[in-house]
């Protein structure tokens, strides 16, 4: 078994995150900070998405085919700090559209390749895949509180310094991670249009599409719609960090959790805590107490949920497939389900209000429970 480089990869995970935990919560608040709608935001935000649908792939089937993913990880990383400081030089509607649809293309190129080194790292325990993953989690709640306090007192600018901290930390880690050995597997002879067919693995991608789709309205407007509520930045940061911070704990836990529960029935719960989160924000704003026990439930939503989806993404795509698999996930599910739910929000906040767009969440998660307890199937 291969040596695992367990903080080597903690650390690219910390920084990865920790760019989402800035830009995922705030980045609205500046776009709205330049007199953007909510319309023109939902597609800004949509972009990171839109761009998630193909370029994954393409990054996934560049590394299977080569066998260097670290080297493309890296390229993509430097590439995407590039590209992101076009964000100082420019304020209009095209100029921020073209400059965070080119960073997210080299953005999108990173993850899915280091999730596919960490479990090929992990080999069998793949199990234990959340507790090198929850340093990722640490860096978002690191974030998104710090960023929080900063933007309570200081200007909303300063949020783009803050970015681009951690796109340089992203660059550094990229390179202090050694290639992993690839192991060949039995399943290699077939394509991986082969296996996508399979209904097991169409019923799970279509959920996990779903639940994508489904996150749309909280991670574009969330943040705009506490602080309308006169909820304080910082403390919009601290009900981010909450949720994250039982998602670490949720990471910690896995192994336990899926020895005793197994990964479908982690999928059934977490889909059915998904239902209820998303009609307690869009109905219990006005109860702080309310808010938070949503944000716990992320550890569900999002931490199980996540954690077990991987593993069934490595069990389905393995061998040489291992880096296209998890780019197809990441394309199919943050990228085409990221996009439409980027752009329902958009439209259904401006024309049916939090409440109504919450519960359309819902429904669409409701519906992706269905396919999970109907047709996936995972024998671990």
């Amino acid at each position: 078994m291969q040596p695992i480089p367990y903080w080597r990869l903690s650390g690219f995970y910390f920084f990865h995150f920790a760019f989402i935990g800035a830009f995922a919560p705030y980045w609205s608040l500046y776009l709205k900070s330049l007199s953007f709608n909510a319309l023109q935001i939902g597609m800004l935000m949509s972009l990171l998405h839109v761009t998630r649908i193909f370029a994954p792939a393409a990054w996934g089937w560049l590394a299977d085919h080569t066998g260097r993913r670290l080297l493309i990880v890296q390229l993509a990383a430097i590439a995407g700090l590039i590209s992101y400081c076009g964000v100082f030089f420019g304020q209009s509607f095209a100029w921020m559209a073209a400059t965070m649809a080119l960073m997210s293309f080299f953005w999108s190129a990173s993850l899915p390749l280091i999730e596919a080194t960490t479990l090929s790292y992990l080999g069998q325990s793949t199990a234990n895949y959340g507790r090198i993953r929850a340093w990722g989690s640490v860096g978002f709640v690191f974030a998104v509180t710090s960023v929080g306090y900063l933007l309570d007192a200081a200007d909303i600018t300063f949020l783009l310094w803050a970015v681009l901290g951690f796109k340089l930390g992203i660059v550094f880690f990229s390179r202090q991670i050694p290639e992993a050995e690839i192991t060949l597997h039995s399943g290699d002879s077939l394509s991986v249009r082969q296996i996508f067919k399979r209904p097991e693995v169409l019923a799970f991608f279509t959920a996990c599409l779903l639940m994508a789709l489904a996150h749309g309205p909280y991670y574009t407007f969330y943040s705009i719609y506490l602080v309308e509520h006169s909820y304080s930045k910082s403390i919009v940061g601290w009900l981010w960090a909450t949720g994250v911070v039982c998602e670490i704990g949720v990471f910690f836990l896995m192994p336990q959790l899926m020895h005793r529960f197994g990964v479908k029935q982690i999928m059934v719960f977490s889909f059915s805590c998904a239902v209820v989160r998303f009609l307690m924000i869009g109905w219990g704003v006005e109860w702080p107490v309310m808010v938070l026990l949503a944000q716990v439930l992320h550890a569900a939503t999002y931490g199980a949920h996540h954690a077990a989806a991987m593993v069934v993404v490595h069990f389905f795509f393995r061998g040489r497939h291992q880096a296209k698999g998890q780019a197809l996930y990441t394309s199919l599910t943050f990228g085409l389900g990221g996009a439409l739910g980027g752009l329902f929000s958009g439209y259904a906040w401006e024309w049916l209000g939090p409440g109504l767009t919450f519960t359309m969440s819902a429904a669409a998660v409701l519906l992706g429970l269905g396919l999970v307890v109907w047709k996936m199937s995972i024998d671990q």
